[in-house]
């Protein structure tokens, strides 16, 4: 259906913005669309859209900014929901690997996605009110270095390496491990912290100089249990002019990305209930020049996570919702699969 001719007028200014960061005036949309109107005409149907609220003046140009209503209304009604062909195809690739862990599928296609619309993905980990350790398991990587894997029932694994001080038996550090998997496999996650200090007096039966590997557990268990995500795509975020050009945007956007608890409060507030994008366009965490757009992904069996992209107010909404939907949806479609056949192996540790 065609637009009407203010639909097109504020399809137009969305666009340049998005495109240019810069306000534009009547003339510009003209030389820059070919539109067949008068810059007049153009005017009139611009004053109409500032009392709609739908576009608004800048202090710096004569020009016309989309407003936060006015980008709204764009992605409700004046995309073109057109999907990079890149994307399928990249995503194609990656969903047609015949062995792979649910952590490297939703690792690469946020890679991609990133890449792809320059915004920062981010995957929430699974609840950790819902999950449970299902064992720890060491790997040697060396005459004095051995790393612990963490996994949980979820399929969500966490590592950490020691370096043995002199003294320590690689034995004792066996032995502390099989007593952790005997009193710690089922734990909930979130229980884990509190279980290990109770342990604190055992393990000093197992390791000598137990402290340098009670600490590293501890730290472990610490952020397993509250570090849940996992983000990609930083460096691409900030070739953004707003972020290049203005150092308080930056330190703000910053503030946000180091700040997991306000990341999972982002993620918690869009998280709806449909398989449908859910969008936050400014005032994401108090910041009004960040917007968000989160996905539902079912892992089959496994239950569900999600993944938001991040990134500027004036952000591609067209290419990035796009994106995202088509993201979600052939996810949706890998993981069910999997689900028919009785559940998606978390991969091996």
């Amino acid at each position: 259906m065609a637009l009407s001719r203010s639909d097109t007028i504020l399809k137009h200014i969305v666009e340049y913005f998005i495109k240019h960061a810069e306000p534009v005036g009547s003339q510009t949309l003209i030389d820059e669309y070919h539109l067949p109107y008068s810059s007049a005409t153009i005017r009139n149907e611009m004053v109409a859209l500032e009392k709609s609220e739908l576009i608004e003046k800048t202090h710096t140009s004569s020009g016309r900014a989309p407003s936060a209503q006015g980008y709204r209304y764009y992605c409700e009604h004046l995309r073109d929901k057109s999907v990079d062909e890149d994307l399928k195809y990249s995503l194609q690739n990656i969903l047609t690997a015949k062995i792979q862990s649910i952590e490297e599928v939703l690792k690469s296609s946020c890679e991609i996605l990133s890449q792809m619309t320059s915004l920062v993905s981010v995957v929430m980990g699974p609840d950790e009110k819902e999950e449970r350790l299902a064992n720890i398991q060491l790997v040697p990587i060396g005459p004095n270095t051995i790393t612990a894997v963490f996994v949980t029932d979820k399929g969500y694994v966490e590592n950490k390496t020691f370096l043995l001080e002199k003294g320590i038996d690689a034995s004792e550090i066996v032995s502390c491990v099989t007593l952790l998997n005997d009193r710690l496999k089922g734990t909930p996650i979130f229980q884990l912290v509190e279980k290990i200090k109770a342990l604190k007096p055992i393990l000093n039966d197992y390791i000598v100089s137990h402290d340098l590997v009670y600490q590293a557990l501890l730290e472990t268990f610490v952020r397993f249990a509250s570090d849940r995500l996992s983000l990609y795509g930083r460096e691409e975020l900030f070739n953004n002019p707003e972020f290049k050009n203005d150092a308080e945007k930056l330190q703000r956007m910053f503030h946000l990305l180091n700040d997991s608890t306000l990341i999972k409060e982002v993620e918690g507030n869009l998280k709806g209930d449909s398989n449908i994008p859910v969008v936050k366009i400014g005032d994401v965490s108090g910041n009004p020049d960040v917007s968000a757009i989160t996905a539902k992904i079912k892992l089959g069996s496994e239950g569900e996570t999600s993944i938001t992209l991040l990134g500027p107010t004036r952000m591609d909404y067209d290419k990035a919702l796009s994106a995202l939907e088509y993201l979600s949806e052939k996810l949706n479609e890998y993981f069910a699969q999997f689900d028919d056949k009785g559940g998606k192996d978390g991969g091996d540790a």
